[in-house]
């Protein structure tokens, strides 16, 4: 694969800030009155969750060093299982991008409307959502190069009120001040379904650890640039999740937290005041910004690369004079936009919440393939590993691997104490089981496969 002009690469802090960028979304704002209900139990749940997204991270650094030029998950499976496998992972995949895209957007919409009450009336909330993925469909549009640069900038924003509410958490521990435990409430001993439903909740705001791996083709030096920045990326998100949650969790009430609409403002608004809440408002607007930039630019990217491998119609495989996937871009946005469109009628609120489960189920798939085929591909000597490396990354695999089966079970758990007759946790009905649904709609990529035209080049196997 020829290089691409120095104008149109990703660079390593480029790369990384879109590795925390996609993880850090509007969703982490949300979370901790979401798991209010689990008490500690989603401080272990935050805890096991970063160290499976570790683990995850670690193997799609291993095959994104080893395979630097493939497309992420599409070609790892391809590679270990064939081009069905390949095909399906990368058709889940897809799908859960674009459908997260009209979450974030929703999410970036319902948080603006504090400010703009008009916002939050139907139909303009729906317009204006669709108005949002088109501006940062335009942007990346424009450039590789501009939207990694946007992608460095709102990335260093939204990192702010999280920072500031884990230095608060932290300082005030140092301190003593017992503020810390004092509204500490929830289940007093520890649950593994309690922490395994929690897990499925936290495992979102990790979904994203992966985009370092999908442009390889546009990063500089990328046998280097994209395992470090995978690992960095998410070890650094993994940080910063797990101080400002627990802050959160620990300063404010649990009736409190559970009531919140913005756990992370209210903080603010707590101990620094009203300005500091809006602040940290806008900050959130600028979190669901970001991210909706870098799934935009993944949005592109992947059936791009697929239909130059053969995979996908030719349409798709479309280039402006500034090397950016114009008509790959714009179906997507297309299809987030019927969408949109469809589901009008819902509340912002539900909308978001079911999109990111049912998300959280396809990537969890496209996770676990991964691993699966790092331990295939061992087995038949397809990476040039040997010796304790190759015990090491089985280990690796192995680990990711129950990881993966255990999130995508905690998925189809209800929260829902009404659902779940008083509860605290329950496996959802069948028909609307995330868990379920994500792998009907993983399943659905088969027929797909076999129906949809293709070109008549077959896709060259990627070298190490």
């Amino acid at each position: 694969m020829s290089a691409a002009p120095r104008e149109a690469q990703l660079g390593f802090w480029m790369c990384t800030a879109l590795v925390v960028g996609n993880m850090i979304a509007s969703g982490i704002f949300l979370l901790p009155a979401s798991l209010a209900p689990y008490g500690l139990n989603s401080i272990v749940a935050w805890l096991v969750t970063a160290a499976g997204a570790l683990f995850i991270a670690a193997v799609c650094a291993a095959l994104g060093r080893v395979y630097p030029s493939a497309c992420g998950p599409y070609d790892y499976a391809r590679m270990a299982f064939g081009e069905l496998a390949g095909f399906v992972v990368a058709w889940v995949y897809w799908i859960s991008i674009w459908v997260s895209n009209a979450a974030i957007a929703t999410a970036s919409i319902s948080y603006l409307s504090d400010f703009f009450p008009a916002l939050a009336a139907q139909p303009t909330s729906a317009l204006a959502t669709i108005a949002v993925i088109w501006l940062f469909t335009g942007v990346n549009i424009y450039g590789t190069r501009a939207a990694g640069s946007m992608q460095m900038i709102t990335t260093a924003l939204k990192i702010i009120p999280l920072v500031a509410v884990a230095g608060l958490g932290v300082w005030l521990l140092l301190a003593g001040d017992p503020i810390l435990t004092r509204f500490v409430q929830g289940p007093l001993h520890f649950r593994a379904d309690a922490i395994t439903a929690a897990a499925a909740l936290t495992l979102f705001s990790f979904l994203g650890l992966e985009s370092a791996t999908v442009p390889a083709g546009k990063v500089v030096d990328p046998e280097r640039t994209i395992p470090r920045a995978t690992l960095l990326g998410t070890l650094v998100t993994a940080v910063i999740y797990v101080l400002a949650c627990t802050s959160v969790l620990l300063l404010l009430p649990a009736e409190t937290l559970a009531q919140s609409r913005a756990p992370f403002a209210d903080v603010a608004r707590q101990f620094w005041g009203e300005y500091a809440a809006n602040a940290v408002a806008v900050f959130a607007v600028i979190s669901a910004a970001g991210a909706l930039n870098g799934w935009i630019l993944l949005q592109g990217e992947l059936p791009f690369h697929m239909a130059r491998q053969g995979t996908f119609p030719g349409i798709f495989a479309r280039e402006t004079p500034r090397r950016t996937p114009a008509v790959s871009l714009c179906i997507g946005s297309v299809l987030t936009s019927i969408l949109l469109l469809m589901n009008s009628a819902r509340s912002m609120v539900d909308l978001f919440s079911y999109m990111v489960l049912l998300g959280t189920t396809a990537c969890l798939i496209m996770y676990l393939t991964s691993a699966l085929a790092v331990l295939r591909m061992l087995r038949i000597r397809a990476l040039p590993v040997s010796g304790a490396r190759a015990q090491w990354l089985a280990t690796v695999a192995v680990v990711a691997t129950l990881y993966s089966l255990w999130a995508i079970y905690g998925a189809g758990l209800s929260t829902d104490a009404r659902a779940c007759g008083g509860q605290l946790v329950c496996w959802m009905p069948w028909l609307e089981n995330p868990a379920i649904l994500g792998i009907l709609l993983t399943l659905s990529g088969i027929p797909v496969y076999y129906l949809m035209p293709r070109n008549a080049a077959k896709p060259a196997a990627a070298q190490p």
